[in-house]
Protein backbone atom coordinates (compact mmCIF):
# COMPACT_ATOMS: atom_id res chain seq x y z
CA UNK A 1 0.00 0.00 0.00
CA UNK A 2 1.35 3.48 -0.91
CA UNK A 3 1.77 5.93 1.83
CA UNK A 4 -0.74 8.54 2.53
CA UNK A 5 1.23 11.83 2.04
CA UNK A 6 -0.08 14.16 4.87
CA UNK A 7 -2.06 17.92 3.66
CA UNK A 8 -0.07 20.48 4.93
CA UNK A 9 -2.66 22.46 7.50
CA UNK A 10 -3.16 26.27 8.13
CA UNK A 11 -1.34 27.79 10.70
CA UNK A 12 -1.33 31.25 10.39
CA UNK A 13 -3.43 34.05 8.76
CA UNK A 14 -2.14 37.63 7.49
CA UNK A 15 -3.57 40.13 6.15
CA UNK A 16 -2.53 42.95 3.43
CA UNK A 17 -3.17 46.30 3.38
CA UNK A 18 -2.63 47.42 -0.11
CA UNK A 19 -2.80 50.67 -2.42
CA UNK A 20 -3.61 50.58 -6.18
CA UNK A 21 -2.05 53.81 -8.03
CA UNK A 22 -4.43 55.53 -11.23
CA UNK A 23 -2.16 54.52 -13.27
CA UNK A 24 -2.15 50.67 -12.79
CA UNK A 25 -2.73 48.19 -15.65
CA UNK A 26 -6.69 47.95 -15.77
CA UNK A 27 -7.43 44.75 -14.10
CA UNK A 28 -10.35 43.18 -12.92
CA UNK A 29 -11.85 40.27 -11.08
CA UNK A 30 -9.62 36.85 -11.72
CA UNK A 31 -6.52 38.77 -13.65
CA UNK A 32 -6.19 41.19 -10.41
CA UNK A 33 -5.92 37.83 -8.48
CA UNK A 34 -3.75 36.01 -10.86
CA UNK A 35 -1.32 38.57 -10.31
CA UNK A 36 -1.51 38.35 -6.71
CA UNK A 37 -1.10 34.44 -6.26
CA UNK A 38 1.73 34.65 -9.00
CA UNK A 39 3.74 37.26 -6.61
CA UNK A 40 3.18 35.14 -3.30
CA UNK A 41 4.19 32.12 -5.49
CA UNK A 42 7.40 34.00 -6.71
CA UNK A 43 8.12 35.38 -2.65
CA UNK A 44 8.34 31.88 -1.68
CA UNK A 45 5.83 31.92 1.22
CA UNK A 46 4.44 28.64 3.05
CA UNK A 47 1.13 29.42 1.44
CA UNK A 48 -1.83 27.46 2.08
CA UNK A 49 -3.17 25.08 -0.43
CA UNK A 50 -6.83 23.64 -0.02
CA UNK A 51 -6.95 20.35 -0.83
CA UNK A 52 -7.44 20.45 -4.68
CA UNK A 53 -5.97 23.70 -5.49
CA UNK A 54 -2.36 23.61 -6.82
CA UNK A 55 -1.74 27.50 -6.30
CA UNK A 56 -1.63 29.75 -4.05
CA UNK A 57 -4.69 31.50 -3.16
CA UNK A 58 -5.63 35.61 -1.80
CA UNK A 59 -8.54 36.48 -0.43
CA UNK A 60 -9.68 39.99 -1.28
CA UNK A 61 -12.02 41.73 1.26
CA UNK A 62 -14.16 42.97 -1.44
CA UNK A 63 -14.54 42.89 -5.75
CA UNK A 64 -12.03 45.28 -7.00
CA UNK A 65 -13.34 47.80 -8.96
CA UNK A 66 -12.13 48.70 -12.15
CA UNK A 67 -10.20 51.81 -12.88
CA UNK A 68 -10.15 53.20 -9.24
CA UNK A 69 -7.30 54.06 -7.49
CA UNK A 70 -7.42 52.03 -3.97
CA UNK A 71 -5.94 53.65 -0.89
CA UNK A 72 -6.22 51.07 2.05
CA UNK A 73 -7.43 47.53 0.35
CA UNK A 74 -7.79 44.62 2.42
CA UNK A 75 -6.09 40.50 1.51
CA UNK A 76 -5.70 37.98 3.51
CA UNK A 77 -3.62 34.93 2.89
CA UNK A 78 -2.70 31.76 4.81
CA UNK A 79 0.42 29.61 5.54
CA UNK A 80 1.50 26.42 6.27
CA UNK A 81 4.13 27.82 8.78
CA UNK A 82 4.81 30.78 11.24
CA UNK A 83 6.75 33.44 10.09
CA UNK A 84 7.66 37.14 11.49
CA UNK A 85 6.19 40.38 9.85
CA UNK A 86 9.05 40.74 8.19
CA UNK A 87 9.01 37.88 6.31
CA UNK A 88 5.90 38.29 4.53
CA UNK A 89 7.78 41.85 3.50
CA UNK A 90 10.59 40.86 2.29
CA UNK A 91 8.86 37.99 0.32
CA UNK A 92 6.62 40.66 -1.41
CA UNK A 93 9.01 43.08 -1.74
CA UNK A 94 9.80 43.47 -5.38
CA UNK A 95 7.36 41.15 -6.56
CA UNK A 96 3.92 43.42 -5.91
CA UNK A 97 2.20 43.06 -9.20
CA UNK A 98 2.56 46.71 -11.28
CA UNK A 99 0.56 50.21 -9.63
CA UNK A 100 -0.05 48.21 -6.21
CA UNK A 101 1.92 49.02 -3.35
CA UNK A 102 2.21 46.94 0.27
CA UNK A 103 1.34 49.34 3.09
CA UNK A 104 1.28 47.38 5.95
CA UNK A 105 0.82 43.57 7.11
CA UNK A 106 -0.69 42.09 10.48
CA UNK A 107 -1.25 38.57 11.86
CA UNK A 108 -5.21 37.90 12.17
CA UNK A 109 -6.71 34.93 14.47
CA UNK A 110 -7.04 32.04 11.94
CA UNK A 111 -10.43 31.30 13.31
CA UNK A 112 -11.52 34.28 12.41
CA UNK A 113 -14.39 34.32 9.93
CA UNK A 114 -13.68 34.94 5.95
CA UNK A 115 -12.41 38.58 5.08
CA UNK A 116 -15.06 39.08 2.48
CA UNK A 117 -18.08 38.15 5.25
CA UNK A 118 -16.63 40.90 7.79
CA UNK A 119 -16.97 44.01 4.68
CA UNK A 120 -20.16 46.06 6.02
CA UNK A 121 -19.31 49.34 3.99
CA UNK A 122 -16.77 51.08 2.05
CA UNK A 123 -15.57 54.76 1.69
CA UNK A 124 -15.16 56.78 -0.80
CA UNK A 125 -14.01 60.35 -1.95
CA UNK A 126 -15.37 61.79 -4.80
CA UNK A 127 -14.50 64.70 -6.57
CA UNK A 128 -17.31 66.74 -8.52
CA UNK A 129 -18.06 69.37 -11.11
CA UNK A 130 -21.11 71.02 -11.69
CA UNK A 131 -22.49 71.31 -7.95
CA UNK A 132 -21.45 74.04 -5.46
CA UNK A 133 -20.48 73.19 -1.84
CA UNK A 134 -23.94 74.57 -0.42
CA UNK A 135 -26.14 72.92 -2.55
CA UNK A 136 -24.46 69.24 -2.52
CA UNK A 137 -24.66 69.77 1.43
CA UNK A 138 -28.20 70.28 1.18
CA UNK A 139 -28.55 67.60 -1.15
CA UNK A 140 -26.57 65.05 1.04
CA UNK A 141 -28.90 66.19 4.22
CA UNK A 142 -32.11 65.36 2.23
CA UNK A 143 -30.90 62.18 0.87
CA UNK A 144 -29.87 61.07 4.73
CA UNK A 145 -33.03 62.10 6.18
CA UNK A 146 -35.27 60.39 3.58
CA UNK A 147 -36.92 56.71 3.83
CA UNK A 148 -36.03 56.33 0.30
CA UNK A 149 -34.17 56.98 -2.65
CA UNK A 150 -35.61 55.41 -5.63
CA UNK A 151 -33.19 55.01 -8.36
CA UNK A 152 -33.36 52.17 -11.66
CA UNK A 153 -29.98 50.62 -12.94
CA UNK A 154 -29.44 48.07 -15.73
CA UNK A 155 -29.04 44.66 -14.49
CA UNK A 156 -28.76 42.33 -17.87
CA UNK A 157 -30.19 44.03 -20.46
CA UNK A 158 -32.87 44.65 -18.85
CA UNK A 159 -34.00 47.92 -16.02
CA UNK A 160 -34.55 46.91 -12.78
CA UNK A 161 -35.85 49.36 -10.17
CA UNK A 162 -34.01 49.45 -6.34
CA UNK A 163 -33.84 51.91 -3.30
CA UNK A 164 -30.59 53.02 -2.40
CA UNK A 165 -31.04 54.65 0.57
CA UNK A 166 -30.53 51.11 2.50
CA UNK A 167 -27.08 51.32 0.78
CA UNK A 168 -26.14 54.51 1.90
CA UNK A 169 -24.88 55.27 5.36
CA UNK A 170 -23.38 58.56 4.97
CA UNK A 171 -22.52 61.21 2.40
CA UNK A 172 -20.67 64.45 3.36
CA UNK A 173 -18.59 67.72 1.65
CA UNK A 174 -15.04 67.52 2.35
CA UNK A 175 -13.93 70.46 0.29
CA UNK A 176 -16.57 72.75 -1.57
CA UNK A 177 -13.54 73.36 -4.05
CA UNK A 178 -14.10 73.71 -6.87
CA UNK A 179 -13.92 70.63 -7.45
CA UNK A 180 -16.18 69.59 -5.03
CA UNK A 181 -14.61 66.70 -2.76
CA UNK A 182 -17.26 64.63 -1.08
CA UNK A 183 -17.24 61.53 1.49
CA UNK A 184 -19.82 58.93 0.77
CA UNK A 185 -19.99 55.48 2.66
CA UNK A 186 -21.76 52.79 1.22
CA UNK A 187 -22.95 49.44 2.35
CA UNK A 188 -22.25 45.86 1.38
CA UNK A 189 -25.48 44.24 2.10
CA UNK A 190 -25.47 40.36 1.36
CA UNK A 191 -29.02 40.41 0.35
CA UNK A 192 -29.39 43.83 -1.34
CA UNK A 193 -26.24 44.16 -3.05
CA UNK A 194 -23.58 46.81 -2.82
CA UNK A 195 -24.42 50.51 -2.81
CA UNK A 196 -22.05 51.94 -5.67
CA UNK A 197 -20.88 55.63 -5.75
CA UNK A 198 -21.28 56.49 -9.20
CA UNK A 199 -25.49 55.99 -8.53
CA UNK A 200 -24.83 57.86 -4.78
CA UNK A 201 -23.56 60.79 -7.27
CA UNK A 202 -26.64 60.37 -9.93
CA UNK A 203 -29.16 60.87 -7.00
CA UNK A 204 -26.88 64.03 -5.80
CA UNK A 205 -27.43 65.01 -8.87
CA UNK A 206 -31.19 65.17 -8.77
CA UNK A 207 -31.79 65.66 -5.31
CA UNK A 208 -29.90 69.32 -5.87
CA UNK A 209 -31.30 69.76 -9.31
CA UNK A 210 -28.02 69.86 -11.10
CA UNK A 211 -25.86 67.65 -13.38
CA UNK A 212 -22.88 66.90 -11.59
CA UNK A 213 -19.97 65.31 -13.51
CA UNK A 214 -17.63 62.95 -11.64
CA UNK A 215 -13.42 63.99 -12.04
CA UNK A 216 -12.24 61.16 -10.00
CA UNK A 217 -13.61 58.78 -7.42
CA UNK A 218 -11.09 57.11 -4.49
CA UNK A 219 -12.04 53.68 -2.68
CA UNK A 220 -9.90 55.17 0.70
CA UNK A 221 -10.94 52.17 2.62
CA UNK A 222 -13.00 49.12 3.86
CA UNK A 223 -15.02 48.53 6.83
CA UNK A 224 -15.42 45.96 8.70
CA UNK A 225 -17.81 44.65 11.02
CA UNK A 226 -15.40 45.40 14.48
CA UNK A 227 -14.10 48.70 13.23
Amino acid sequence: MDPVTPFATPRQRWRLVLAREADAPDSVGREVGDAWEAALEAGGLPIYRPHGRSRARVAFGAPIPPRMPLERELADIVLTEMVAAWVVRDALDGRIPEGWRLIDVFDVWLGAPALAGQVVAADYRIELDGVDGPRASAAATSMLAGRSLQRARQKGGATVSYDLRPLLADLVVLDPGPPLVMRARTRFDPVLGTGRPEEVVAALGDAAGVSATIRSIVRERLVLSDD
